[in-house]
């Protein structure tokens, strides 16, 4: 199977502490001890405001070799500006430093909001922008706004290839020619179980799968089930030998292109009630992977 990368979305949940987290924890210490119990976490203060280059520096220094993070895109693109005259404000965004996040950066979050209709010409325009490898958004990120000046990063690893996941929350994109847009730019559609809230599509539109568990049941709130976790464990074995569940919910008749295997990201968002780190790592379990990276020499509780 390819990589598979269970996780949680955010860490810093104040119910957490005394439960996930231990007694007497030091709250800058919290990353450090999620990291070493789960495998990714996806990064959500991206998506409320521009970070600096120190926060990802620091997250970085904090987690073990082999962790990777999803990094979420702005609301201000997303929700505010819709996609539309975004040119300065990604730029800043590329510009703000989570290449500091160096190997542990994985694929980047796109999430459009409920109100944003299926538009294909808008869509197309922003897919098409979209950076590549960390040259494009080097390029990008040249053109930020001046008061960056002091808070940004214009260097980045080179080489690195740039993956995007985009999730959508407006009927009208259970529509084939949405699916079509997504493989001709090879952008993943997220597979969102949101309580029945939204449209929960499994349409395979790139070479990696990217997951996001907001509750089965109750949003944000309700755990995950030993049966609903195996089920999920079987799709994302599926996904990973690059075939797709046989009772998959798609939106376009076209199969995706064939592939040896994909790459599985997926982030338990039903944090409310404490599940999400306890569902992920059960998830592990039951997918037999092995336990999350603790660098060598390095205690299992920090601090």
């Amino acid at each position: 199977m390819s990589g598979i990368y269970i996780g949680i979305s955010g860490w810093r949940y104040e119910p957490w502490r005394g439960v996930f987290y231990p007694e007497g924890l030091r709250q800058r210490d919290e990353l450090a001890h999620a990291s070493r119990r789960l495998q990714s976490i996806e990064l959500n203060g991206s998506f409320y405001s521009l970070l600096r280059p120190e926060d990802y520096r620091h997250w970085h220094e904090q987690t073990p070799r082999g962790f990777v993070f999803a990094v979420k895109g702005p609301r201000y693109l997303t929700h505010v500006l819709r996609l539309r005259n975004i040119d300065v404000a990604i730029a800043n965004f590329f510009a703000s430093g989570l290449f500091e996040l160096r190997e542990k950066l994985g694929p980047l979050l796109w999430q459009l909001p409920p109100s944003m209709p299926f538009d294909a010409e808008r869509l197309d325009a922003f897919f098409a922008g979209l950076p590549r490898d960390t040259e494009q958004a080097m390029a990008i990120a040249s053109r930020r706004e001046a008061f960056m000046d002091g808070r940004d990063c214009l260097q980045a690893p080179p080489g690195m290839r740039l993956r995007h996941a985009v999730e959508v929350r407006h009927e009208s994109f259970v529509d084939p020619a949405f699916v079509a847009l997504l493989r001709r730019h090879d952008i993943a559609l997220v597979v969102a179980d949101t309580a029945g809230r939204w449209p929960f599509k499994e349409d395979v539109t790139s070479d990696f799968i990217y997951i996001r568990l907001h509750g089965d049941k109750e949003l944000y709130a309700s755990g995950y089930g030993e049966a609903a976790l195996a089920r999920w464990a079987r799709r994302i074995a599926a996904w990973s030998r690059g075939t797709q569940p046989d009772d998959a919910r798609l939106i376009s008749p076209v199969p995706p292109a064939g592939a040896p295997g994909r790459d599985v990201y997926c982030y338990f968002d039903n944090d409310i009630k404490v599940r999400a780190p306890f569902d992920a790592m059960r998830l592990r379990e039951l997918l037999g992977l092995p336990a999350a990276p603790v660098e060598p020499g390095q205690p299992n509780y920090p601090g």
